[in-house]
């Protein structure tokens, strides 16, 4: 029984309403797991020992449970015990989204907040978020979707979980502005704003951090080798440590001003030195996409964009 429990991958989709679940539900069943969509909790161990007799048919599972089930979605933190007493191991997804966006998603799909009655629905999402703070606690993984695209959000849980059999550790590299805020999932947040600013030089302002202009100029300062080399291993040596500790996955931020310069060149950087160590790498740069949609922006706003 022990073998077969291992071999099952059990995942708990959970989260607040219109963070994306049901985006990664869908994810997960492209990636081969049996997806059951408002699974009533108290059928979770029940549904987890009909899997393990499936004789290896159905070895990975993907499950959302949240507050759709009204009444019965108290039942899960017993669920959940009852899963941990059979020594059957299972991992917590936990969705989220900050309230304006989760509010201009239900207003865009024009459906219903599960908890709505007389309340706004500000106070629907303010409420849910009280009532899954402790399983938001006990959550695995975390992904904030506030800043994610559709696509976006499926390489993620691809980069995560589509190596599964090899337990392959992943990093997330996302390069941010400051100006539109620090990646709600960050696990580690690097501040580049000390160095050198290509904003400032007149022909880089409209360039990017793809650029190779750019590039050059921001790795070719004696402060961002020492700085780099500094960073590169402390990540060496976090990372070993952080696999240890059973994680999946490692979220390194590294932001400037707008996201545009620096931070992008950084990100890059630091993906190519870590893929070089043998890592799974993903880099993401979250904010660069007006600046390469718009080369145009006013050069005379004498205003600092990274």
């Amino acid at each position: 029984m022990a073998e077969k429990i291992e071999g099952l991958h059990t995942l708990i989709i959970t989260g607040l309403s219109g963070a994306g679940k049901t985006q990664v539900i869908n994810c997960m069943e492209d990636m081969g797991y049996y997806c059951v969509d408002n699974l009533p909790p108290a059928l979770l161990t029940k549904f987890v020992e009909l899997s393990l007799q499936s004789e290896g048919k159905v070895d990975k599972v993907a499950l959302v449970i949240d507050v759709r089930g009204g009444g019965f979605f108290r039942d899960l933190s017993h669920a959940l015990e009852e899963m941990e007493e059979n020594s059957i191991p299972f991992e917590i997804v936990f969705l989220e989204a900050s309230d304006d966006v989760l509010i201009r998603r239900f207003k865009e799909s024009r459906r219903r907040h599960p908890l709505a009655s007389n309340a706004s629905l500000l106070e629907s999402i303010r409420q849910e978020r009280g009532m899954l703070e402790e399983l938001r606690g006990k959550a695995n993984l975390v992904i904030d979707t506030t800043n994610l695209s559709p696509l976006e959000l499926k390489t993620k849980l691809q980069s995560i979980y589509c190596e599964r059999n090899t337990r392959g550790f992943v990093v997330n590299i996302i390069s941010f502005g400051y100006k539109l805020g620090i990646p709600m999932d960050s696990d580690i947040v690097i501040d580049v704003r000390f160095l050198a600013n290509p904003f400032y030089n007149p022909g880089m302002r409209n360039l990017t951090g793809e650029d190779q202009e750019v590039i050059d100029y921001v790795l070719s300062s004696p402060v961002t080798k020492s700085f780099m080399r500094r960073f590169i291993n402390l990540l060496k040596f976090l990372i070993p440590h952080y696999i240890g500790e059973g994680k999946t996955n490692l979220a390194v931020a590294i932001g400037c001003t707008g996201g545009q310069h620096r931070s992008v060149v950084l990100a890059d950087y630091t993906g190519k030195k870590l893929k070089n160590m043998g890592y799974k790498i993903v880099v993401r740069h979250r904010d660069i996409a007006k600046y390469k949609f718009d080369k145009n922006i006013s050069k005379d706003m004498g205003e600092e964009n990274d």
